[in-house]
């Protein structure tokens, strides 16, 4: 109950002179809002909303920079801040991947969190809760089976609807703050020839779906979880993750950077991340980018 009132009495603080300040000097050209949503404490309330943007992430990161040189009880972003944009022209996936979308058909977002909370060495929990969160909103639409892909793709079934970026400031031995980039395929149902392994909520359910629903129903999952993550409930998120991984305890071609194959079963994820697939005889633990599925 306390936490709930003092989250609700600095949600009320928040006014459109502060966050016109906060919002000063950035180079895009914007529309941005207050809402007062009844379903979450603080994700979304404040919400910037584009026709376009070469990124949200991008946004967000020069939002979050802009601190410097101002008052920075006012210029600051709320926390659960959302930049959101209809098109991106240079949007990414992790590792630099290009994330391709067709414009007013999906979800781009970016969300600002201040998880000052997480060690350092603990920070893949948030690429899990989100993950989580994202799995839990897409659930809420279809009914086939919905998996986290390593790190954090969401699958329904064997096609990708969703994936994740997610930015790390750090400061000492914690997170000063996060940027989640999010981008969900609702609507659209033609792909480039390249994404064999594409899909999106309509393509699943054969209906067209209302985006701000969905919208909406997503950033009420994100909040959950993160909730759930600040209030120190790690070994629930791990095991949650490890019940919704992709492929888990499934024989699976896996390939190496330098091109080396081999068949074996992903056990589990260490608490940094890296992937354990048992082959061979052994246990072998690898980061992200050091092995890959090869899809048939």
């Amino acid at each position: 109950m306390c936490c709930l009132c003092v989250s609700c009495t600095f949600l009320f603080q928040i006014n459109e002179k502060d966050l016109a300040f906060s919002l000063s000097g950035l180079r895009h050209p914007l529309k941005y809002q207050i809402r007062y949503m009844g379903n979450t404490l603080f994700t979304g309330k404040v919400l910037l909303h584009f026709d376009e943007l070469p990124s949200t992430n991008d946004y967000a990161a020069d939002w979050l920079a802009g601190v410097h040189g101002k008052d920075a009880t006012k210029s600051r972003p709320p926390e659960g801040s959302v930049v959101r944009a209809d098109s991106q022209s240079a949007g990414r996936g992790q590792f630099g991947s290009k994330w391709e979308s067709a414009q007013g058909q999906n979800l781009m977002f970016s969300v600002i969190y201040y998880p000052a909370f997480l060690p350092v060495e603990d920070q893949f929990l948030l690429s899990q809760a989100v993950a989580l969160a994202v799995a839990d909103a897409v659930r809420m639409y279809v009914q086939a089976p919905v998996f986290i892909k390593w790190p954090n793709d969401i699958y329904v079934s064997d096609y990708k609807v969703a994936g994740i970026l997610i930015q790390n400031a750090l400061s000492g031995k914690s997170i000063r703050s996060s940027i989640l980039g999010i981008g969900l395929n609702v609507n659209q149902t033609e792909f480039s020839d390249g994404l064999k392994r594409a899909g999106s909520l309509a393509r699943t359910t054969g209906l067209a779906l209302d985006r701000e629903a969905v919208f909406n129903d997503l950033l009420v999952c994100l909040e959950a979880r993160y909730l759930e993550l600040r209030s120190g409930q790690f070994a629930t998120i791990r095991s949650a993750y490890l019940s919704n991984l992709y492929q888990k305890d499934v024989k699976q071609d896996f390939e190496l950077p330098d091109g080396t194959r081999f068949s074996g079963c992903i056990r589990g994820v260490r608490p940094d991340g890296q992937l354990q697939i048992e082959w061979g005889g052994a246990l072998h633990a690898y980061a992200v980018k050091a092995v890959q599925m090869v899809w048939e």
